[in-house]
């Protein structure tokens, strides 16, 4: 009876401690997370892309709509002799800004190397344009808010580039800080927006130059201080287009088509039509160019129809026919130096 017994306990206890050490073997070598498509791996704030090749990331959903309380970081990470570039989709479109800024679904580049953000976007503007990284990583944020979710979202495409070949891509660029004073005030003279100018200017604060522009500051009247405050609705973006609405570019002209086709055996109706010739002054042309003259840069020729009366020989009363006349319409104007002209 004892050695049946021995022989049970035994045959217990090694099962017991066999199961222990199945479970412990089991617990210690867990397999490794499970990575996203794309080699995509988790972490706590953004997600970790190692960049080898072409790949792309996007909006939740893209090109549909994408979806609101959204908070998306993506790290893309490159060998230490590759650049990383970036290039949009010409699908792109987020909630539009307000006041010029966007403040509530955007995406944004932020190169790690330099501590600097690129730039931010929003809005149903044309895609942005291309970048390249000055290290080897580069982030890239997404943000919606609870109101307003937009389509189509937007896609970034990106790639590696050796460093060498990164190097010569990217042209030596004066900061502004350091430009002339001619210099300056021709590359600003050449851009389209306010925001351009602010982007130019301070590329990496661009967006609190803004806000600093229109906030209160106070000034001296007389002996009394007074809070000056900056108007919201004066849209410098629309003062620039008046002047440039009626500097050297396209617009109507009444012409006298006998004057015009120089016919003076013919009288057409109506007599006069309207055509597109440049005038317009050249006041903000070039400051290297003492002497400015706005000119047709394209000229097309259009036909139009006209009634034609002209007598007949011999015969009384007028030939009528309808006729179809060339007259010369100029599609883009230039100013253009004197000494460019001689």
């Amino acid at each position: 009876m004892i050695l049946p017994f021995i022989f049970l306990l035994a045959s217990s206890l090694l099962q017991h401690y066999g199961s222990e050490a199945e479970s412990s073997h089991v617990s210690k070598f867990q397999p490794p997370s499970v990575k996203e498509q794309n080699g995509v791996q988790d972490s706590h704030q953004e997600k970790i892309i190692t960049v080898s090749g072409e790949g792309m990331v996007h909006s939740p959903d893209f090109p549909h709509t994408y979806p609101r309380n959204t908070v998306l970081v993506w790290r893309l990470v490159a060998t230490n002799n590759m650049r990383i570039q970036l290039a949009f989709d010409e699908r792109f479109g987020l909630e539009d800004p307000e006041d010029g800024m966007c403040k509530y679904d955007f995406v944004e580049i932020e190169d790690p190397t330099e501590n600097a953000v690129l730039g931010r976007w929003c809005g149903s503007q044309s895609a942005p344009a291309s970048h390249t990284s000055k290290g080897s990583q580069i982030r890239i944020r997404f943000i919606s808010d609870e109101y307003f979710p937009s389509e189509p979202g937007f896609c970034i495409r990106y790639s590696v580039l050796p460093v060498s070949v990164s190097g010569t891509e990217v042209p030596a660029v004066v900061p502004p800080s350091q430009q002339g004073i001619e210099d300056l005030s021709e590359a600003v003279a050449g851009l389209g927006t306010v925001e351009e100018v602010m982007k130019y200017l301070e590329p990496e604060r661009w967006q609190l130059d803004m806000e600093e522009l229109y906030k209160p500051t106070w000034h001296v009247l007389g002996k009394s201080l007074i809070l000056n405050k900056k108007a919201r609705g004066l849209d410098l973006n629309l003062l620039r287009e008046e002047v440039r609405l009626y500097s050297c570019t396209p617009r109507n002209f009444s012409v006298s088509l006998r004057e015009e086709l120089k016919r003076t055996d013919a009288i057409f109706w109506p007599s006069c039509l309207l055509v597109k010739r440049c005038g317009g002054n050249c006041a903000c042309c070039s400051h290297r160019c003492y002497d400015c003259q706005c000119v047709p840069a394209r000229v097309t020729k259009k036909y139009h129809e006209v009634l034609l009366l002209k007598h007949r020989t011999g015969v009384r009363g007028l030939q009528k026919s309808m006729a179809d006349v060339p007259l010369e319409h100029h599609e883009e104007c230039a100013c253009v130096c004197k000494d460019d002209l001689d």
